[in-house]
């Protein structure tokens, strides 16, 4: 699991999210209404749109704003206009950072993501820069608890997974599939009796930067600042940082 996926469950299972209700529910909004944009409103034809329709249903979203938003992409509602903005860069050490945004004012969001960037050690890079260190993979997030290894990966050779892996932080575990497959893998995980705490589109990275110290610190108040960003939907990068010493800067 890399240093980012296991700073991310730690935040999650010390209640340390940052996001209050409101603000996911305008993270899934704008998802829901791009994906509808750019493959249709259909989820069973659409892949990004079923997964995001998911999500906000695990998130208890009205069925009326999961409805608006797809009209709303679709063209069949009118609506602020979206756009889906990939940023590259560098954090201390020359970490590679990836954000993913939605937006609809580009000039404002390239702003606030430059600011963070700077403010914490980073710098803002070129398209292509670090993208490529990076490989996209649905990752499912399964709850811990008394999982028997066995059948979990029984289960996790029928959807076909690339890698299965425990958090020894959390007892969770991770279930890496084809971005295509993240939806039938949730579903047939659920289906043999997994619970699935999580399901997402994420990059990978290929090689890791291990981070000790101030570097670490620096790292993660960079990660924390472009998470807080209501125009990032997704930030992810490469650094890796000890287990023991996450804990202490998420305590």
């Amino acid at each position: 699991m890399s240093g980012h996926s296991k700073w991310s469950q730690i935040k999650r299972k010390k209640g340390l999210q940052d996001e209050k209700r409101g603000k996911v529910f305008t993270r899934l909004i704008k998802e829901i209404t791009v994906s509808a944009r750019l493959g249709g409103g259909d989820p069973g034809g659409n892949p990004r749109l079923r997964a995001a329709v998911e999500e906000a249903k695990a998130q208890n979203m009205p069925k009326d704003n999961i409805e608006r938003a797809i009209k709303r992409g679709t063209g069949e509602l009118d609506g602020v206009t979206y756009e889906e903005i990939i940023y590259e860069g560098y954090g201390p050490c020359g970490v590679a950072v990836v954000v993913e945004s939605v937006t609809d004012n580009k000039n404002r969001t390239v702003s606030d993501v430059r600011r963070a960037f700077s403010k914490h050690g980073g710098k803002l890079g070129e398209t292509g820069s670090v993208s490529w260190l990076f490989e996209k993979r649905g990752i499912l997030v399964l709850e811990g608890g008394n999982v028997e290894e066995d059948l979990l990966m029984e289960a996790a050779l029928a959807v076909d997974a690339i890698d299965t892996q425990k958090n020894p932080s959390d007892d969770t575990w991770e279930v890496h599939v084809e971005p295509f497959r993240l939806e039938e893998a949730r579903r047939k995980l659920e289906e043999a009796g997994f619970r699935v705490e999580s399901a997402m589109l994420a990059g990978v990275p290929k090689t890791s930067i291990r981070l000790e110290g101030k570097d670490a610190a620096q790292m993660l108040k960079l990660m924390d600042a472009l998470d807080e960003l209501d125009d990032v939907q997704n930030a992810y990068a490469n650094f890796d940082i000890d287990p023991q010493e996450l804990q202490k800067y998420v305590a």
